[in-house]
């Protein structure tokens, strides 16, 4: 049972709220395989476990935003809850409280999952820095290549979506 998850498919659902990387308490239920209400109920058992650095309920402002940005989150439009968003610390406290075979290899899999996310982040950022560091040092020429590159890191502008016909 060691590779149930792919790295990739872990990855998708992690999201970045409130300044931090999180996974949704319904994707982590049905990576876990057990219902989003009855990892919700070992939680709140468990309160003193999760403190607000480790999982956070969602306002209605960031719920709207999530179900419009993610496809597999739709059916929480019209819920009336508010869903719990748990930080790296958070996942790796759940293990704690969900310890059947199947909640423990997820839980490696999403460990090393927010390592990968870690490890590449931090190799973009050396990068950029290389890159700054040539900007000085090597004259006007180059500054073409340059700005190319810098563009290559910068998060994508989304299209405006077209008016008309």
């Amino acid at each position: 049972m060691p590779n149930l998850i792919s790295a990739e498919a872990i990855t998708s659902k992690i999201f970045f709220i409130r300044g931090k990387k999180v996974m949704m308490d319904s994707d982590l239920a049905l990576l876990y395989g057990v219902q989003t209400k009855r990892l919700n109920e070992q939680v709140k058992r468990n309160k003193k476990r999760f403190p607000e650095d480790f999982m956070f309920q969602l306002t209605n402002k960031e719920k709207e935003e999530v179900v419009a940005i993610c496809d597999h989150l739709k059916f929480l439009k019209f819920s009336p809850h508010l869903p719990l968003a748990f930080t790296e610390q958070g996942v790796a406290m759940l293990s704690g409280v969900l310890s059947s075979d199947r909640a423990i290899a997820v839980n490696i899999q999403i460990m090393r999952a927010f390592t990968q996310l870690r490890r590449m982040s931090l190799t973009n950022v050396n990068i950029r820095r290389k890159i700054e560091e040539m900007e000085r040092k090597y004259d006007k020429q180059f500054q073409v290549v340059f700005s190319a590159l810098k563009n290559l890191f910068e998060e994508p502008q989304k299209p405006k979506g077209k008016l008309g016909f």
